[in-house]
Formats: C-alpha cells, sequence, structure tokens
C-alpha cells in the first residue's frame, strides 16, 4: 500500500517511493514518498504560518486540541498497534503498549503549564519570567518507538505554542504517516507536518533557516552532527541519545527475583532501548547463580514474528541493525562464553535469540559499546568503589540501576552513577512527569515533564521600571 505525506493539512504523494520491510519476513509491506528539498520548504512556510495563529492560543485551547488528538489515536489503537508491529517488528502486546503510552503522553502533557514567574515586585521594579514559542520546530526521530517518540516531540511542541515538521526514521515511516491522516482531520492545516525521507533530508532540516529548534531522538553518532549542523543558524537542540546503561547487583538479592528484574530491563523491544541495561556487573558470591537465572528466562523466550501469538522477543529492526548485532555476536563467542541464545534463525527475518555472556569484562567491544540488540554481557565484580568506577568508565550516562535488599546501601550507590536516570530495584520505569535527561554523550537538554516543556521556548524577562 502507498502512503501519503502531510503538508500545510494536505496529504502529498511524492515523485519517488521508499519499500518498507516487514522485519519478520524481510517482505515489502508498504511505499511510502521520498521528500526532496521543495516539500521541506513548503512545510516549513505552512508551519511558519500556522504557528503565528497558534501562538495566539491560550493554553486551554491547545490542551483541547491535544486531547482530541490522543481520543483519535485511541479510536485507532488496533491499526497502530498492528502497524507498529508490521515495521518496528515487537510483539504486539508491546505494540499496543505503545499506543496506549503514547495516548497518556499527550494527555499528560495537555495538562502542564508555564506559568509567568515574579522574580521582584516592589515600589521600584517589576521583574518576571515569561516562555516564549520558540517558531517552527524540527523532529527527528529513531525507529525502535515510531509513534511513542513522535508524540513526545508533538504534544510539548504544540502546548508551547510552536509548530513542527517531523521525520521518522526511513525503515519505521508508516505508523507515522498514519498519524500524520489523523492530523490532517483534527489539527488546523500546517501545525504539524510529517515527511519521510531516505536519510538524506535531516541535513537539511538541521540547517534550514526557517527551523528554529531540532528535537532529535536517535544514536549518539548523529546526534553530534546535528548539533554541529545546527550552529549555524544558533538553533535550539535537544538530543536524547544512545546509552550503554550498567546494572549493579549486590549479594544481598533474591536471584531469580532480581534476574527477571534485570532480564526484563535488557530484552524490552528486542534489547532496542535506549535506556535497556547493555551490561550487568554482578557480585561474585552470586555471580554462577545470577548467570544460570538469566539464562534460564532467556532460553524460556519465544522468538518469532511479533504478529503471531505467544511471541515475546520479535527482531531486530533493519538489515543494518542485524549486522552490527551479529558482530558483536561474534565478539562475545571469542570474548567471553554465550550461555544462552546466540543463535540466528534460519530463512527470512532479522531474528537473534536473547543472548546471555558470562565471563566477559571492561575493554572488550561487547561491554564497552552499545549493543542495542538482544546481547546482555554479565560481568563480576567483588568490591563496590571498583564497580561503581567501571559503571562510570563510559562515555555515555543515560541510565542505569543498582539491586539490593539494602534500599539505602542501594540508593547510596545510585547517587554515585554518572547518568540522568538511575533506578534502585526496578528498571525502565519512565513518564509523562518524570525529566529524561543525559549525561556526557547521551544527550543534551530534557525530555518529558515541565522541565522537557520548557526546552520548547525561549525564556523572555520583562523589566519594568516603577520610579
Amino acid at each position: 500500500m502507498d502512503y501519503k505525506m502531510l503538508i500545510n493539512g494536505r496529504l502529498v504523494a511524492g515523485e519517488r517511493m521508499l519499500d518498507v520491510i516487514n522485519p519478520a519476513t524481510e517482505e515489502v509491506f508498504a511505499r511510502v514518498p521520498h521528500a526532496t528539498e521543495a516539500h521541506l520548504d513548503e512545510a516549513v512556510a505552512a508551519a511558519a504560518a500556522a504557528q503565528k495563529i497558534w501562538s495566539r492560543t491560550t493554553m486551554a485551547e491547545r490542551r483541547a486540541v491535544i486531547e482530541d488528538l490522543a481520543a483519535a489515536i485511541r479510536a485507532n489503537a488496533d491499526d497502530l498497534a498492528r502497524t507498529i508491529t508490521m515495521e518496528q517488528g515487537k510483539p504486539l502486546p508491546e505494540a499496543a503498549g505503545e499506543v496506549e503510552w503514547s495516548q497518556g503522553y499527550l494527555l499528560h502533557t495537555s495538562t502542564l503549564q508555564l506559568p509567568d514567574r515574579i522574580i521582584q515586585d516592589d515600589a521600584q521594579f517589576r521583574i518576571e519570567t515569561r516562555h516564549k514559542p520558540l517558531g517552527v520546530v524540527g523532529a527527528i526521530v529513531a525507529w525502535n518507538f515510531p509513534l511513542l517518540l513522535a508524540c513526545w516531540k508533538i504534544g510539548p511542541a504544540l502546548m508551547a505554542g510552536n509548530a513542527i515538521i517531523l521525520k521518522p526514521a526511513p525503515t519505521t515511516p508508516v505508523t507515522t504517516l498514519k498519524l500524520g491522516e489523523i492530523c490532517a482531520r483534527i489539527l488546523p492545516a500546517g501545525l504539524v507536518n510529517i515527511l519521510t525521507d531516505n536519510n538524506d533530508l535531516g541535513p537539511k532540516m538541521t540547517t534550514h533557516p526557517g527551523i528554529a529548534k531540532i528535537g532529535f531522538t536517535g544514536s549518539s553518532q548523529t546526534g553530534k552532527r546535528i548539533m554541529a549542523s545546527a550552529a549555524d543558524t544558533m538553533k535550539r537542540v535537544t538530543l536524547e541519545m544512545g546509552g550503554n546503561d550498567p546494572t549493579i547487583v549486590l549479594p544481598d538479592v533474591d536471584v531469580r527475583a532480581t534476574a527477571e528484574k534485570v532480564y526484563g530491563g535488557a530484552f524490552f523491544n528486542a534489547g532496542q532501548v535506549c535506556l535497556a541495561i547493555k551490561r550487568a556487573y554482578v557480585h561474585d558470591a552470586i555471580y554462577d547463580d545470577f548467570c544460570d537465572a538469566l539464562a534460564d528466562i532467556a532460553r524460556a523466550a519465544v522468538v518469532d514474528d511479533g504478529l503471531k501469538q505467544g511471541t515475546t522477543v520479535g527482531p531486530i529492526q533493519n538489515k543494518a541493525q542485524f549486522e552490527k548485532v551479529k558482530g558483536y555476536l561474534e565478539d562475545a563467542r571469542t570474548s567471553g562464553r554465550i550461555i544462552a541464545g546466540g543463535e540466528l534463525r534460519t530463512g527470512k527475518g532479522y531474528f537473534i535469540s536473547p543472548t546471555i555472556v558470562r565471563d566477559v569484562t571492561d575493554g572488550q567491544r561487547i561491554v564497552d559499546e552499545e549493543q542495542f540488540g538482544p546481547i546482555l554481557p554479565v560481568i563480576r565484580f567483588s568490591d563496590v568503589k571498583d564497580v561503581i568506577a567501571r559503571a562510570n568508565a563510559s562515555e555515555y550516562g543515560l541510565g542505569g540501576s543498582v539491586h539490593s535488599a539494602d534500599l539505602d546501601k542501594a540508593t547510596e550507590i545510585a547517587g554515585q552513577i554518572d547518568s540522568g536516570t538511575i533506578w534502585v530495584n526496578q528498571q525502565l520505569n519512565i513518564g509523562p512527569h518524570i525529566p529524561m535527561a543525559g549525561f556526557k554523550g547521551s544527550g543534551l537538554g530534557v525530555e518529558q515533564s515541565v522541565e522537557g516543556l520548557a526546552e520548547y521556548t525561549q525564556m523572555q524577562v520583562l523589566n519594568v521600571a516603577r520610579g
């Protein structure tokens, strides 16, 4: 089936079409337009015109529109979930969860406020801060959560009074274009525009003089290029990028229960989550038992097409990432011992079984780099001070976790980890009310919550003399 882009409230075809592959079958299931620079210019002009009107609306008016969008997503939930599974690969229940999360994030974002703040109010001066819209926002999102990431950008952009141009990943554009069909029925023309490409439109967006901000979710390498190319036009940027998230497991835990948590935090969405556990540091006293427990859980996974009932782990989303993860598998075979998984399924589809690798250590590629796939290296430690230093010895700092029966001790250790989010005795507890930020190479700025909404505005200080 062929799909169209959204520009100025109209569904627009392209001169060329791009194939979209189902990663479970390696078959083309849809075609989408290849946007040109002329399409981008048209979208920027439409967004700028729409934003001038939208910026004059009240927060209550904006909230009502966002609520309508969330309701329309809910009404189309089954179709959107099935589409997510077909283009992204995740099991259908996870895809349904993504649709539900998308609604929830929009609804919560619609309740946020950025009130004026009075700094001084006396006989001499009234000084206050205000939040002004930036104008046109360009959003570039990754392929692991195509609908959720789109809503993460649309919600705060619109609530802050901006218009937005959204570019989904070339391998997962269909869900976003279906969202565009919904937007065309509900939103003012030009407020949301959606363009699809073959990874060639991003540089034009990041240098376009009509775009005031880039909101990006994706790899650290791409994020660095965006930051550099946005400099000439002094664009604001919010970059939510990669991670090599550690978990530290102390010897006083319930081994099986904690292994279940760690497995879930590592292999959700086939490990294709920026905040997933990428390396597990387990105390020497329980190392063998913990590895065995992880291996038992991994062997029970059902790896198959996400549309099939009972599937718990779907395919890697695209061929390029599949080849990259295969390279990490080869490294795991030589640098450690694979005790579960490691198999490549014969036939069609980018499938890799959940893989547990033991007897590895820092300095090896499988530990030091972000795998972004269903592989978990398990590293032995005996000294807490040492393991904190090892956990922090990374160019990344997005997330991490500590597990212990001693809550105070775990919390103390967690506070010493250089990451934007640290969980204690849990994994992947995120929400629209919780700020998300990264240390070091994992990002710049904040997503979610009031702090995330403020990223879509420019602060203005109004300083009035009364004397």
